[in-house]
């Protein structure tokens, strides 16, 4: 849904992904991280990394921590311990994305927030408590790996729409990715990409908020 058809009183509850939206990322500092404990380039680990199907259960909380790193051992061609894989896992967190706590504390002020992201139990535990007063401004946080659904598909939708108890279409979700927003607005929510704050500031000014 264009955000040109938010207008004031339009909506009963705003939903943020996590990475991107509210807090940066930089996946560069893993691999850097990775690179360096295996004694190889940052470029060689850059090129084997993907989003394969252990990476997706990982999300849905169906993996293990232990056999995702094993395959992450596999797929990279590295031979690290654990805890290695999970200082870089962590280091991608780089601090909140800028201008966006006093936007939240703007929302909250009016309406509902609530996040939900694709995500997993280590950087659950990470990111909690060391962004707890960013995610202190929202009633209720679904994580992927809680849930046992991810983002895009529609069955991660409904779950959210139907917890927060409202109707899709009075929902304004915002994520950074493309393929979110598509299926974001294919179970009827509004739906704003976000490149930086400022899309999130126009949404809220849309809103009347």
């Amino acid at each position: 849904m264009p955000l040109l058809r938010l207008s004031p009183g339009s909506a009963d509850a705003l939903l943020f992904d996590l990475g991107r939206v509210l807090i940066d990322i930089d996946f560069s500092k893993a691999v850097a991280c990775w690179a360096g404990h295996a004694g190889c380039t940052a470029d060689e680990i850059a090129a084997r990394f993907v989003h394969d199907e252990t990476y997706h259960h990982h999300e849905r909380g169906h993996v293990s921590d232990a056999d995702f790193f094993a395959n992450l051992r596999s797929l990279l061609g590295i031979s690290i311990t654990d805890a290695q894989f999970l200082e870089g896992w962590n280091a991608i967190f780089v601090g909140e994305v800028p201008g966006i706590a006093p936007l939240l504390a703007r929302a909250a002020e009016k309406l509902p927030l609530y996040v939900f992201s694709n995500t997993n139990r280590p950087h659950v535990e990470h990111f909690s408590p060391r962004y707890a007063e960013l995610l202190s401004h929202f009633r209720e946080i679904f994580l992927s790996s809680s849930i046992g659904l991810r983002k895009p598909d529609a069955a991660a939708f409904d779950h959210v729409v139907q917890a927060i108890g409202v109707p899709a279409g009075r929902i304004v979700f915002f994520d950074d990715l493309a393929e979110n927003i598509e299926g974001a607005r294919a179970r009827g929510l509004q739906a704003v990409q976000v490149r930086s704050s400022a899309d999130v500031a126009a949404t809220l000014d849309a809103l009347g908020i």
